[in-house]
């Protein structure tokens, strides 16, 4: 891996020689004891050293750049799908994948933020940050997918949506609010999974589901760290303080009712194993579709309805 953070150093030494002593074992099955004993002995490190992470290390790891992003889980999830360009009305959008596949062999429609690994890649997707057209292509697919009755999966990954001259000017906000009342107004099941960051409007343009489900590791804020802190203290020095204020993460998400379940990632993380990390997502989504999938169409709209009321209510 090209990038370690300091504080995962240990665990990806030793997953790392899981992964060599993996390979050994593939080809003589006498390594297969200690292979075991290897992985038991890293998901327990793992265990231990995440459990002490503060929430900016969990950020820190929210936007690790091996993380698997939208289209690798799409490759691993989806049997053929086909990606659709375009928002018909401006132009084409990179940093949303959307399109049609085949889910467990149901035909269903996908939407996600997208992100690059390279610097070529990254200036091409805007680093995960939608311009109005990529909303707008995203709600050409909400529409399709309502037409034809196909569930919506959706993958969260955006530090925000694009706050550039451009993007405002050709209604950046609008297309953001014309997103969240597709979403509001489906009568399939969508479930939402935030895989990386998920960052203020932008993401929540993708994120009014029946299900919303959180990665280990991810987290889901009206704000960056960084920005709170600038707004708040005017010193971006102090975004630690803000991440812990501001209860970003999975436990803190899932305890306020903001996600509905949290998906527990492969030891050291997602990016230390995409197929691990997806298959465990698998899980998640198949559970999910299958319940929503007893209720009418009326009722998915009632359900999610009532799922978004719920939030930030008290009892005095």
């Amino acid at each position: 891996m090209a990038v370690v953070l300091a504080f995962e150093r240990p665990v990806v030494e030793l997953v790392s020689r899981v992964r060599e002593l993996r390979e050994l074992a593939n080809e003589d099955p006498r390594f297969g004891a200690e292979l075991r004993r290897l992985e038991d002995k890293a998901a327990v490190l793992a265990r231990e050293v995440f459990a002490g992470l503060t929430p900016m290390q969990k950020v820190q790891l929210s936007r690790h750049p091996s993380r698997p992003y939208s289209q690798d889980y799409i490759e691993r999830l989806f049997e053929d799908f086909e990606e659709l360009c375009g928002d018909r009305r401006f132009a084409e959008d990179p940093a949303i994948i959307a399109g049609l596949g085949r889910y467990h062999g149901r035909s269903v429609a996908i939407v996600g933020h997208r992100k690059g690994r390279s610097t070529k890649e990254n200036l091409l997707y805007n680093f995960g940050m939608p311009n109005p057209e990529g909303y707008r292509k995203a709600i050409r697919i909400y529409e399709l997918a309502e037409r034809f009755g196909l569930p919506i999966f959706t993958f969260v990954d955006t530090s925000g949506a694009y706050p550039g001259i451009g993007a405002e000017e050709r209604g950046q906000s609008e297309a953001i609010g014309a997103s969240i009342e597709a979403m509001s107004r489906a009568t399939v099941p969508i479930i939402s999974t935030v895989i990386g960051e998920g960052g203020s409007g932008g993401a929540l343009a993708l994120g009014v589901a029946n299900r919303v489900l959180v990665l280990e590791f991810s987290y889901y804020s009206v704000i960056s760290p960084e920005g709170c802190a600038a707004i708040l203290w005017k010193n971006g020095d102090l975004a630690p303080e803000a991440a812990a204020r501001l209860k970003i993460t999975a436990p803190n998400l899932l305890e306020l009712g903001i996600v509905d379940s949290i998906v527990d990632e492969p030891p050291g993380g997602a990016h230390q194993d995409h197929d691990a990390a997806a298959k465990q997502l698998d899980a998640a989504l198949y559970k999910e579709l299958k319940e929503l999938s007893a209720l009418s169409p009326e009722e998915l709209r009632a359900d999610r309805y009532d799922r978004f009321r719920k939030l930030g209510a008290f009892v005095a």
